[in-house]
């Protein structure tokens, strides 16, 4: 008996998630083509899908498609995302996920390491925890391939795991389709509604400091011109920071900019991009939001030895009293704060309809072990993907 059938979540729950899923799923027209097609073909037969995603409306959809498709799902979300209805939901369908949004980072390890402890062929990863799992558990080798949701794990996968993971990672993130559609204009439309929605501030006439230029810096950005916004850009790649000064934005180092923006949004997936020494100099009340996978790109633990108090505001918000007398206001402790907050929304359902297309048929060439770098018959974009291995 499962942990879901021993402890079933209130009927009210589920019927809540059946019902926003309901709602997704009929406006995801690509997934729907998909479910149809996986249905007559059953791709996954046999195949365990180890799932690390945020567990919202969207990812659930998806996880019915691979399901349709044959495969047996054993996954969690990510530390802090998790809606409760919607996992709720996927377990009285008798789909494995599980985990609950106010799972400590320890919960989310352990989460983590059930998915493992279930000895998946395939990985659907996000931010490269499972692969990482893999290695160090030393079960590389007993992996069919998988795929990367984020640039984040892109960049561990090809880092820190480079040489290391024998099997195919498709990096989704590489697609030009899900760079332009997803992270470009649904990241800058999830991005600026959410803060909106958070902090209940005035866009027009703000100033805001984007750092990083690369798609979902590019987003940001004009979303939060195009409401009035005064942005200025941080970044230290060349090419970019021309693209940026090009398209019109004022481009200077951190330490230029620290004191000038009200708002700073980072958009980098880099460790340590907003250090607490220019968190220092920043004017009284600055807000400081993350926008990427991992909550490290804002210094956290640099900014916890500067405080003098801390006070939870509203559940997202939280004001830092600084031992110069200023305070900053940080929101969702750092964590992507597109999926923060009361009622979070994430990106549009027609991005991610279109990113999780891509990542259903990555899944589907991995299983039927196809060339994917080169094919380009069925998905023409997933041939970017990266395999470190």
């Amino acid at each position: 008996m499962t942990q879901a059938q021993a402890n079933p979540a209130p009927p009210e729950l589920v019927e809540r998630g059946g019902a926003r899923i309901a709602w997704i799923r009929s406006r995801m027209a690509l997934l729907a083509g998909l479910r149809g097609e996986f249905r007559r073909t059953r791709p996954f037969a046999g195949r365990r899908i180890g799932v690390s995603l945020h567990v919202e409306p969207k990812t659930a959809v998806l996880l019915e498609v691979l399901a349709e498709g044959g495969a047996e799902i054993v996954g969690t979300g990510n530390h802090g995302s998790t809606q409760d209805d919607v996992v709720a939901f996927l377990q009285s369908q008798g789909i494995g996920i599980f985990g609950r949004r106010a799972d400590s980072l320890a919960d989310h390890h352990a989460n983590l390491a059930r998915v493992l402890d279930a000895q998946p062929d395939m990985l659907l990863d996000n931010g490269a925890d499972l692969a990482a799992g893999i290695v160090e558990r030393g079960r590389a080798a007993s992996i069919l391939g998988g795929t990367e949701e984020t640039t984040s794990g892109g960049d561990r996968l090809r880092g820190e795991l480079a040489g290391k993971v024998p099997f195919p990672s498709i990096v989704i993130n590489d697609s030009p389709l899900k760079a332009i559609g997803e992270n470009k204009h649904a990241v800058g439309q999830s991005v600026v509604e959410s803060f909106m929605r958070i902090t209940n501030l005035m866009i027009p006439g703000r100033r805001f400091c984007v750092i990083g230029y690369g798609w979902c810096g590019r987003g940001i950005a004009q979303y939060l011109r195009a409401l009035g916004g005064r942005v200025a850009i941080i970044e230290i790649d060349e090419i970019k920071a021309l693209e940026a000064a090009l398209d019109g934005y004022r481009v200077a180092p951190l330490a230029d900019l620290a004191p000038w923006a009200e708002v700073f949004i980072t958009a980098t997936g880099r460790a340590g991009v907003l250090p607490a020494q220019a968190i220092a100099v920043m004017q009284d009340g600055a807000v400081l939001a993350n926008s990427g996978h991992f909550p490290w790109e804002i210094d956290t633990e640099g900014l916890k030895a500067m405080t003098t108090s801390a006070t939870d505001l509203d559940g997202t918000l939280q004001r830092i009293d600084l031992a110069n007398g200023r305070h900053v206001i940080l929101v969702a402790e750092g964590r992507m704060f597109n999926l923060a907050g009361v009622e979070p929304k994430g990106n549009s359902i027609e991005s991610m309809d279109i990113g999780f297309m891509l990542q259903a048929l990555s899944l589907e060439r991995v299983v039927r072990g196809e060339d994917w770098r080169g094919a380009r018959s069925r998905c023409p974009t997933t041939s970017t993907g990266a395999s470190p291995g």
